[in-house]
């Protein structure tokens, strides 16, 4: 299976839904860091638990979080949390959701907040 993602700048890209097996993938592609900002649950019995991706990303070298964001309902108290793991965890860094809208609207909101991901 290869890795469906999109680069929004040299070190942030946004992802669908990604499982526990992707992620030596990702580290393999140079990713450095995963967010993750889908729910547990919020997907049925068929989405991987945040910690089985957590416990995956950390074994294949990633640092790794887990921000859960209710689709639709982004808080500043949302945004200011995003912008604060942008500035503190290693570049580049993938986040991902069920389709990858929810992490991009949290990165625009975090760039208007005032960081700046495009470092290298």
């Amino acid at each position: 299976m290869s890795l469906t993602y999109q680069t929004l700048t040299p070190d942030f890209s946004v992802a669908p839904q990604l499982q526990p097996d992707d992620m030596r993938a990702l580290a393999d592609a140079g990713f450095k860091s995963v967010i993750i900002n889908r729910p547990d649950g919020e997907g049925g019995p068929g989405q991987p638990l945040s910690e089985d991706v957590l416990r995956a990303a950390r074994e294949a070298g990633l640092q790794a979080r887990y921000q859960p964001v209710v689709s639709g309902s982004i808080t500043a108290a949302d945004v200011a949390e995003f912008a604060g793991l942008l500035r503190d965890l290693p570049a580049p860094v993938l986040a991902f959701c069920r389709s990858g809208a929810r992490c991009t609207n949290l990165f625009l909101a975090a760039r208007e907040y005032g960081v700046d991901q495009t470092q290298g």
